[in-house]
């Protein structure tokens, strides 16, 4: 992965994050060990992505922020433009022009129990320069991807439509278990069996002209997701939400992942079958590209 972690530690480094309305020096950014968080998971965060000192999908991400601490049952006392205005801040004061945002709620420490009792909701905002989320080569060529030994959850066991810290823990386990065996990342089924997502991308296939898509009703239905549909509408071209069982991933041509941190990377392999790095593929990370650094609208 290519990000910074090579060379300094996220705790150690020079910049300012945003935290509870200001502006603090990176090192000074510290929550106390018994925040209720750290050992109930009652954490929600997004992941974004500044281009060219523009904050893509900026509004649809801090409505995500404040719909996710919602469904974990509490409520953020910032408003979207409020959350908004943070983030370019953050972004401004840090003098990045090309960057990753993370902006991350929580609550504190007031109470320590199961139940979050009297507990205060948190939020801030980091940002860091952050390049490709795989190796630049494999990012063109196509990753290889394991299969996960952990299952994305039923949606009556979990608040599967927030992006819930606690939910990333069986993505950790399956990306770390790939890695091991030698492999990019891993694709991930849901309680069913169904194919779902990678442990922090959702996922495209590709078969005669055509996408196909899982439908999200377990896992999240992702901003850049939705983005990419929508830039195939724009072509014509058209789109399958639909269940997908492993069964049929040998007749799909190609395979490719979205998100914010991987935005558009291709699929060479999962597990025994194998994808071409197509034309359909190829195209649809262009026009993201462009969409993202502005040569194409964003409508």
């Amino acid at each position: 992965m290519a990000d910074l972690q090579q060379t300094t530690t996220f705790d150690d480094r020079d910049g300012w994050i945003w935290l509870d309305g200001e502006m603090v020096p990176w090192r000074d950014a510290r929550v106390h060990v018994l925040t209720h968080a750290l050992h109930y998971a009652s954490s929600v965060f997004e992941g974004q992505r500044a281009y060219n000192g523009e904050i893509f999908k900026l509004r649809e991400h801090s409505e995500r922020l404040r719909k996710s601490s919602s469904l974990l049952g509490f409520e953020l006392p910032w408003s979207v433009d409020e959350i908004n205005a943070a983030c370019e801040e953050v972004l401004k004061v840090n003098g990045f022009v090309d960057a990753y945002m993370r902006p991350v709620a929580w609550r504190g420490s007031e109470s320590m129990g199961v139940a979050p009792g009297r507990t205060k909701p948190h939020l801030a905002i980091a940002a860091w320069e952050w390049g490709k989320y795989y190796d630049p080569r494999k990012s063109q060529d196509g990753i290889r991807l394991d299969i996960a030994p952990w299952r994305r959850p039923a949606p009556y066991t979990a608040p599967t439509e927030s992006k819930a810290a606690g939910l990333y823990m069986i993505c950790t386990l399956s990306k770390q278990h790939a890695e091991q065996r030698g492999y990019d990342d891993a694709l991930m089924f849901d309680w069913r069996g169904r194919v779902a997502e990678a442990t922090g991308a959702n996922v495209f296939f590709v078969k005669e002209n055509k996408l196909h898509t899982p439908t999200p009703d377990c896992f999240l239905d992702g901003i850049t997701r939705r983005t990419i549909m929508e830039l195939a509408d724009r072509r014509g071209i058209e789109v399958d939400e639909r269940p997908i069982w492993p069964e049929e991933l040998e007749s799909f041509e190609q395979m490719f992942l979205t998100g914010t941190a991987v935005e558009v990377t291709p699929v060479k392999s999962v597990g025994p079958w194998n994808f071409e790095v197509g034309e359909m593929t190829r195209q649809i990370s262009r026009d993201y590209d462009d969409l993202v650094h502005g040569r194409i609208p964003n409508e």
